[in-house]
């Protein structure tokens, strides 16, 4: 792709790093830029490195948030005895999208793959296992993508928490083997929490 500007090409080669984002994507996204006023180009920038600077992560499920704890672990009326272990944020989105799920979350912020370099210690692991162990938790829900890298992760919590007593449950399986939670329809993803099964039951029918 050849430019009649560098700078209408560093634009480009920097907007096509974002995930799903093509050279041809990128360029009409910069040439859109263009043809707006400067202020709202602007605001858009000032947004972005806003986001960037001053947003957190909450201290106790590890979800976005603009303060330390979020406003679904902050709600008094979800039931924080139930705990949604979910790869992260955005399948916290996708499950209240659901309206089906009145408990809190845990975002682990990935999967376990070794392929990958990523193991449970690259992973908020350690403080989902010290929560529970802490008492108050009644269930832990594994909703985790059925992938081998997601059952893989979900085997290894179970491990760390059996001892606990604390009851576990996998989402069914209306998701597809292989399938990612945010790409899932609302109404599947809705049934397969309120459809849940015991973990145990969910790796010895494979």
């Amino acid at each position: 792709m050849e430019f009649s500007s560098k700078l209408l090409e560093n634009a480009v080669n920097e907007m096509s790093q974002l995930p799903g984002i093509g050279k041809r994507t990128a360029l009409r996204l910069v040439l859109h830029l263009l043809k707006q006023p400067n202020e709202q180009v602007s605001f858009l920038a000032e947004s972005l490195l806003k986001m960037r600077e001053e947003i957190k992560f909450c201290k106790s499920c590890h979800n976005i948030s603009d303060v330390e704890v979020c406003e679904i672990c902050r709600n008094e009326s979800r039931n924080h005895a139930i705990v949604c272990v979910v790869e992260d944020v955005r399948d916290v989105m996708a499950i209240e999208n659901t309206g089906q799920f009145r408990g809190i979350y845990h975002v682990l912020g990935g999967k376990i793959s070794p392929i990958d370099g990523v193991g449970p210690s690259q992973l908020n692991i350690t403080s989902l296992v010290e929560k529970v162990k802490l008492g108050g938790v009644e269930e832990v829900i594994f909703a985790l993508s059925s992938t081998m890298e997601g059952d893989t992760t979900n085997f290894y919590i179970y491990k760390q928490i059996k001892e606990t007593g604390v009851a576990t449950s996998s989402i069914a399986r209306g998701i597809s083997v292989g399938d990612e939670l945010e790409y899932a329809d609302e109404v599947t993803l809705g049934r397969s929490i309120v459809n849940r099964i015991p973990f145990e039951n969910s790796f010895k029918n494979n």
